[in-house]
This record gives C-alpha cells, sequence and structure tokens, in this order.
C-alpha cells in the first residue's frame, strides 16, 4: 500500500536550511494500524504531510497503492487523495455554522452527489460512529470526543483505503481518548490502513506497529510481537512518575 525508499526532505528560510527528514525507509500493508511517534522537531508531521500528498519531498521515492508520488500537479494530487486518502485532525476542522450531517457530507458534496443522496449516506456514517442522534447538532453543541467522531465519519465517507490521523486523540481525556481509538480499531477491521501520529504511549500502544523518529530519521520499529513489552515498560514508567 504505501512505500518509501530513502526520502529527504528539507525547509528553507531565508538563508537557512532546514534537514527534516533524512533518508526514510518505510513500508506500510493495506490493512495495517500504525503509530508515528517520536519528539517535537523529529518529523512526524511532516512525514505524515508527505503521505497524505499534502507536501512534497526532495530525494527518495514514494509508491501510494503502486502509483509513484512524486512533484504531483494539485489536480492529479487531490484526485488521488480524493480515492485513497481519509483526514482526521486533532482541532476537528469541522465547519461550525454545519451540523454534524453536513459536516458527514461535505467531501461528498465535492464529488458532486446530489444532496439528498449525499444526507442519507452521511446519516448512515453517523450511526457508525453512534451519533444518529447528534445529526442535526452544530459543532458547538457537541463534546470533544463527539466532535472527534463527527470528524472520523467524514473521513470514511469517501470510503477510503488509508486513514490519517494527527494526534486525533491529543484535545481529548483518557477516557474519550480510549473510545476514539476503539472505533479506529473497529475501522481497521475493515481492512483500511490506519496511520496516525501520537506523543502518548498508551496511545501508540494500541496499534500493531510502532515507527518511533529521531532526529528525522527512524530510530526503532515496534512491531507486533514487541508491543508487550512496549506496554510493559510504558507501564513501568507510570508507576515510577
Amino acid at each position: 500500500m504505501i512505500s518509501i525508499n530513502n526520502v529527504h526532505k528539507s525547509y528553507v528560510t531565508g538563508h537557512n536550511s532546514l534537514h527534516v527528514l533524512k533518508g526514510i525507509d518505510l513500508d506500510i500493508e493495506q490493512g495495517e494500524f500504525v503509530s508515528i511517534m517520536g519528539s517535537s522537531g523529529s518529523g512526524k508531521s511532516t512525514l505524515l504531510n508527505i503521505l497524505g500528498i499534502l507536501d512534497n519531498y526532495d530525494e527518495g521515492s514514494y509508491y501510494l497503492n503502486g502509483s509513484l508520488v512524486k512533484d504531483m500537479s494539485e489536480k492529479k494530487a487531490a484526485q488521488l487523495r480524493n480515492e485513497l486518502v481519509g483526514f482526521v485532525f486533532q482541532s476537528f476542522n469541522l465547519i461550525s455554522f454545519k451540523n454534524a450531517m453536513e459536516n458527514v457530507a461535505l467531501p461528498l458534496y465535492y464529488q458532486g452527489v446530489p444532496r439528498k443522496k449525499r444526507n442519507k449516506i452521511a446519516m448512515e456514517y453517523l450511526e457508525k460512529v453512534g451519533l444518529l442522534e447528534w445529526a442535526t447538532h452544530l459543532p458547538s453543541e457537541m463534546s470533544g470526543g463527539q466532535k472527534q467522531r463527527v470528524a472520523i465519519a467524514r473521513s470514511l465517507i469517501s470510503q477510503p483505503k488509508i486513514i490519517l490521523a494527527d494526534e486525533p486523540t491529543g484535545a481529548l481525556d483518557t477516557s474519550t481518548s480510549y473510545e476514539v481509538m476503539e472505533i479506529l480499531k473497529e475501522i481497521n477491521k475493515d481492512g483500511i490502513t490506519i496511520i496516525l501520529v501520537t506523543h502518548e504511549h498508551d496511545i501508540a500502544a494500541m496499534t500493531q506497529k510502532i515507527v518511533h523518529l529521531k532526529d528525522g530519521g527512524i530510530d526503532q520499529i515496534i512491531m507486533n510481537g514487541d508491543l508487550k513489552q512496549f506496554k510493559s515498560q510504558y507501564a513501568k514508567q507510570l508507576e515510577t512518575a
């Protein structure tokens, strides 16, 4: 599904150049649930933006579902994003004057789906995330967890193969964070690849694979068999904190 080979990314500001990604090699299979961790400035968000075709890279190669993603026109990039990728953000990114149903239906509006049909489909996705009764409520009338579930439903309505989530639990309390993660796990069971950026060890431990970045490179990859040890180490950290 995703194959990244020796990817580099730098940003130039004035006379200075900041080398953010330094030769990233990463393969993610269809249906995997992956978390990306690392300290601030390690390159997590930059990598996620490249995966979502929101940013270009300088060197290397990135294949998404067999297609080389490199210096695409905005039209081609948007087409590929619409076909393959759904996004979930920490800040929810809901439109304040539209209710839950209208927010979820928005991607279908841009695809030219008639209102009656897109609203019907939006209601089905709201039901999937347990918010059918909140369909006519505005974001201001919902809790953080409810808003994030609306955002998840919106990301799913185009039937993407991949969900990219940038700190999806960062603005939520622990209990609500776990509820959101359970929803993402259920989505993953349908074969949708999920890649999330997080700084929370307990959230990362709920995924199948952890990619840990450090100074623009991959420091380590923790696979399924090592997650128990990762969880145990995290529990010990909590006990001594």
